[in-house]
């Protein structure tokens, strides 16, 4: 798992918790600031996805290039 992944996964977890509590106490911009987190989350895991994808292309490269 690398550096952005674990990013995502806390700011998921922070939404998460901030949305929660918003919720229940009623604070509307705490819930709005749990939504963003969790899309800021998203967001950290799809750039970790891009990042991994951009790794297993330059590695097929490089296999194919030792054939």
């Amino acid at each position: 798992m690398d550096n952005e992944h674990v990013k995502g996964a806390a700011d998921k977890v922070k939404g998460a918790v901030k949305d929660t509590a918003g919720k229940i106490t009623g604070d509307k911009e705490l819930q709005a600031e749990g939504k963003f987190d969790k899309a800021k989350g998203a967001a950290h895991n799809v750039a970790g996805d891009v990042k991994d994808a951009a790794r297993s292309g330059a590695r097929a490269v490089e296999d194919a290039a030792k054939k």
